[in-house]
């Protein structure tokens, strides 16, 4: 049971808020006061890959600052267009590792779902920016193929649900997969990818937490935060509920130049994703998928920061390093 203390999120409800997300650039930069010409605001890139923000994430970034961590991330701009050798379609090897069906078997005893193509919001530096979700998306006729996949393979011990973000899809759809899924005895842990709770708080309301709760198997949330500017009281509060309603949270943040590439930056995540409940998880080197390399930040001073995290902190407050390798076994420590 969900404790009577925790607040309800119910009005206005998630759906309206997501359909009322911030699209053009141009009124992005009105509302925060900036001007589009001064930041390289792209419509090419912008046609390329849609911007795509719910309000209530723009009104956590910093009126009147070119330079906020947040706008940073969403903002499409003219560098995106220039070519980087060595950034590609597919940065992490997805097409190679699809088995059919929406599903990616890259890990031993884990299935990822590509749940749904759909997201709240469109970061900038997605891997998935190029993925073919008409072809590829896990919850196409009722998840029946994905289903089957994971029955016949006994060594899926844990099944990831991703995309996109799986929270995009309604409870019905959610409650639809999982309650076939308890016939599958092999199964043992469920794992949600998702940046909902963190831009879109309203999404983790009461029917979300009581699929939560219901169900049978250990449920680990992994949220993706980079800076600590995107947690709020309502944040807090969504974070809370999930908590409540059994989840275990950990957190996954990727390594942005301009956004989050300093020790005070990084060491204040941490600390403040583990004040809303969340545990570090991974710091991913980025993904080097086209459209991104204004992002990069090279592995000398990643290391660096690193160290100065773990100089800084205790140990369980310190994502660990990683780069995701096309073929390789598990995430690669740096």
């Amino acid at each position: 049971m969900i404790p009577a203390a925790l607040p309800t999120m119910q009005s206005p409800r998630w759906q309206q808020l997501w359909r009322e997300a911030v699209r053009d650039g141009g009124e992005l930069l009105g509302l925060l006061g900036l001007d589009p010409a001064a930041l390289g605001l792209s419509a090419g890139a912008a046609r390329q890959f849609p911007l795509r923000v719910p309000r209530g994430f723009v009104a956590r970034m910093r009126h009147g600052d070119p330079a906020d961590p947040l706008l940073r991330q969403v903002l499409p701009v003219d560098a995106e267009m220039r070519p980087a050798p060595g950034f590609s379609l597919d940065a992490v090897g997805d097409g190679a590792a699809s088995a059919g069906d929406g599903m990616i078997r890259k890990y031993n005893g884990r299935a990822l779902l590509v749940a749904t193509g759909s997201c709240a919001i469109n970061c900038r530096y997605c891997f998935r920016r190029h993925f073919p979700y008409a072809e590829q998306t896990a919850s196409a006729a009722g998840w029946a193929a994905a289903l089957e996949r994971i029955a016949a393979d006994g060594g899926i011990e844990e099944v990831i649900l991703s995309g996109g973000d799986p929270l995009s899809l309604s409870d019905a759809k959610l409650a639809a997969f999982t309650d076939a899924l308890r016939a599958v005895p092999h199964v043992r842990r469920l794992r949600l990818h998702t940046r909902l709770p963190v831009v879109l708080p309203e999404r983790v309301d009461d029917g979300f937490t009581d699929w939560i709760a219901s169900l049978p198997w250990p449920v680990a949330v992994v949220l993706h935060a980079n800076h600590a500017n995107e947690f709020d009281a309502g944040v807090d509060a969504a974070l809370a509920r999930l908590r409540a309603a059994g989840a275990s949270l950990l957190n996954q943040a990727v390594l942005l130049r301009g956004v989050n590439d300093s020790v005070d930056a990084l060491a204040a995540l941490s600390e403040r994703g583990f004040a809303a409940g969340v545990l570090p998880y991974y710091l991913h080197q980025l993904d080097r998928v086209q459209g991104a390399a204004h992002f990069e930040v090279d592995d000398a001073r990643a290391r660096q920061l690193h160290a100065g995290l773990a100089a800084r902190l205790s140990g369980y407050l310190v994502p660990r390093l990683v780069r995701e390798v096309a073929g390789d076994p598990g995430k690669r420590p740096l």
